[in-house]
């Protein structure tokens, strides 16, 4: 990881701050919703780290307070069915009066809107109540609006009831087609569901109030930097460990919806294929035969509790795709519980045949969950000890030795890691020079460069990202582009291309052990051509079809993320392995097959129905209507998930061992299926030297 020379000052700079709270306050915990005397002290530290530390020197103005504001009650009402236009219009005397309230630790607004939010909580509950004694006519001809984000705010209550009378009655028909329920079964899961989030709000404490503002405030400024309550902070670290027990998942609380923030490579749900990033679970039940517990509403630590269990035992979640509308049926997903071992988190390879054009070629393919390295193994001086760059160095000379044709690196769903593999994994593949620079909040650029002039591998290479390539994949992705080193394929990446540090804030302000921590961005990532990474990442020299657009799944989708910028570049040498003719050919080529290859096509035609199910917004209440859309996008789907039920493939084994599943099926993998391809083009082109053995890196 890399030290931020700016932030080794915080710590002394900001202990004079604690000349500021030289008070008699009662600093005993209160239950009651009103902030504590370490809030208090809290809020000033962080309005200063803002200012000085962050990396943009944020200015704490009319225009910051306006967006927390914003930015506070779309946090509390984020489809607009609690607030009233006039509860609104009364908040507004606050609107420019925040960021000075935050210099100076005043917290009464937020805890004043709070108060609002927490009573219009409790009459809308006690409105669906009523709405559940009598059985709702689905006969009617109306609609509900399921995305209300920029809705005008209800100017009544009645407005308000019928707005919630349409939103009860979408998820009672929605529970009604499922399973063909009776009325009664359907009033007590939805009921059930609204008593647990009233129980919810009854339990919120003033630690909770606090974070919600404080993150308000913080994401306001950019989408990862934020601040964790002391409690949150232990859960933090807690789970950090615990993590490696159970399916394997981080989780986050967005919108009532327990939300997929991480899938941990190694893990049970990452193994599975069918979990990723932004799916929402909306049900969990223990064991094979237990019952469903309906959780949309829930704190995501009470979701956490049901999730986690013991090492064998068996978890059943219904999960809402991140792709599909809050109205789409969820599916059910089987998961064991399992400890995350180190080795199943490791980068794995193996020789995949392939045959383009009647000629056959052996692919090397090596995938990358995550970029790694055992510190612990190194330090005893194990010259041998895991890490990306040191595995991938040892596949590649396996495959090697299997007589390999070509290399694909896999990057799908790497979220990135230690930046110093990213630039030693870069260093396998190309002379010594620069990989990444990094610009730091004072201005400075730092360089960070791979020393060693031998390569490891220098045949024909190419890179496969998607959407939720980040960080350093990005990184790695870019620099092998940007030296024309191999050619990248696949979707856009993610496009996070900033650096966070955490904070300590128990010690920067003295005397007191519960304020929390605040993870800071102090940085940015820059190409060795002086672009950077933030928020467009890294574009594919050819670019396949996704269904994750950069507007809804990438970093561009956070209305607070900080622009994309440029530097100067780097003094390198490109080593034109691919040239611009070339990837001109393969897009081409590509393109042909878009129009006439049928897995190719049938991808795109589901990415076409995806989309279009996206964007509904505006759903039918009528039952007939919702019926029959149900069971054509059931045929639909039945139809396009067909050519999926191919046969796992299985590699040859000696007649006493037991056959070895591959780690990578041609046959239902359309993206790496087309990357072969495109491989197997590289390698048949005469201008491109392949197969070459280099001098491998000592």
């Amino acid at each position: 990881m890399i030290v931020k020379k700016s932030l080794l000052v915080v710590l002394p700079l900001l202990l004079g701050a604690n000349l500021l709270y030289n008070r008699n306050f009662d600093d005993q915990p209160k239950t009651d919703l009103t902030p504590t005397a370490d809030q208090i002290k809290v809020s000033t530290v962080v309005a200063q780290l803002m200012s000085q530390y962050h990396y943009q020197k944020i200015t704490l103005d009319d225009s910051l307070s306006s967006h927390l504001l914003d930015e506070y009650l779309k946090r509390l009402d984020y489809n607009r069915m609690y607030f009233l236009a006039s509860d609104v219009q009364g908040f507004e005397k606050y609107r420019y009066q925040l960021d000075n309230d935050l210099k100076k630790g005043e917290l009464a607004p937020a805890y004043e809107i709070y108060q609002v939010y927490k009573k219009r909580a409790a009459e809308r509950n006690a409105h669906v109540a009523k709405l559940l004694e009598k059985e709702m006519d689905f006969s009617a001809d109306e609609y509900y609006e399921t995305d209300r984000e920029k809705a005008p705010w209800a100017k009544t209550t009645a407005e308000l009831d019928d707005l919630w009378r349409k939103s009860v009655k979408e998820q009672a028909l929605r529970l009604k087609l499922a399973k063909d329920r009776k009325w009664d079964e359907i009033a007590k899961v939805v009921g059930e569901r609204y008593k647990n989030m009233d129980k919810i709000i009854g339990q919120t404490t003033s630690e909770d109030v606090f974070e919600a503002y404080m993150n308000a405030f913080s994401e306001n400024v950019d989408p990862h930097t934020t601040y964790l309550s002391p409690a949150r902070t232990a859960n933090f670290k807690i789970d950090m460990s615990r993590s490696l027990e159970g399916i394997g998942a981080q989780l986050r609380e967005i919108n009532d919806y327990t939300t997929i923030q991480e899938v941990m490579p190694g893990g049970p749900a990452f193994k599975s294929k069918q979990v990723k990033k932004g799916d929402r679970i909306v049900a969990v039940a223990q064991g094979d035969d237990g019952k469903m517990v309906d959780v949309v509403g829930w704190r995501v630590d009470e979701v956490v509790k049901l999730i986690r269990g013991a090492k064998g035992t068996v978890v059943r979640l219904q999960i809402l795709s991140a792709e599909m509308d809050v109205t789409a049926s969820p599916r059910e997903l089987r998961l064991v519980r399992d400890k995350i071992k180190l080795e199943e988190q490791l980068a794995k390879g193996e020789i995949v045949p392939i045959m383009h054009n009647g000629k056959p070629f052996r692919l090397g393919v090596i995938q990358i969950p995550a970029f790694y390295a055992n510190y612990e193994d190194r330090q005893k001086g194990d010259a041998n000890y895991n890490s990306t760059t040191n595995d991938v160095k040892r596949i590649i000379g396996e495959l090697q030795s299997q007589k390999m044709d070509a290399l694909v690196l896999d990057l799908r769903n790497n979220g990135g890691g230690l930046l110093t593999e990213a630039v030693d994994l870069t260093g396998l593949f190309i002379p010594e020079g620069p990989v990444v620079q990094v610009r730091n909040s004072d201005g400075s650029i730092e360089v960070l460069k791979d020393n060693d002039p031998s390569q490891t591998y220098n045949g024909s290479l190419a890179v496969l990202i998607n959407r939720f390539s980040a960080s350093a994949s990005e990184i790695f992705a870019g620099a092998i582009q940007d030296y024309k080193r191999g050619v990248v394929v696949g979707e856009q990446s993610y496009g996070k291309g900033t650096v966070q540090r955490q904070v300590d804030l128990n010690r920067i302000v003295q005397g007191t052990e519960r304020l929390g921590q605040v993870n800071l961005t102090t940085a940015k990532f820059y190409r060795v051509t002086g672009n950077s990474t933030q928020l467009r990442g890294v574009t594919p020299d050819v670019q396949f079809p996704s269904i994750y657009s950069a507007a809804e799944f990438g970093e561009s989708s956070q209305p607070n993320a900080l622009p994309w910028d440029q530097i100067p570049t780097a003094a390198f040498k490109p080593m034109n392995s691919v040239s611009a003719k070339l990837v001109e050919v393969l897009e081409k080529n590509y393109e042909k097959r878009l129009l006439t290859d049928a897995d190719l096509k049938k991808l795109q035609q589901q990415i076409n129905e995806v989309n279009r199910m996206r964007d509904n917004k505006r759903v039918s209440l009528q039952e007939s209507k919702r019926r029959k859309e149900r069971e054509e996008e059931e045929k639909r789907s039945k139809l396009l998930a067909s050519a999926d039920d191919a046969v796992e493939e299985t590699t040859e084994a000696a007649p006493d061992q037991e056959p070895k599943k591959k780690i990578f099926n041609l046959q239902k993998d359309d993206y790496l299926k087309e990357t072969s391809r495109l491989i197997a083009e590289l390698l048949s082109d005469s201008q491109n030297t392949v197969g070459r053995q280099a001098t491998p890196k000592r």
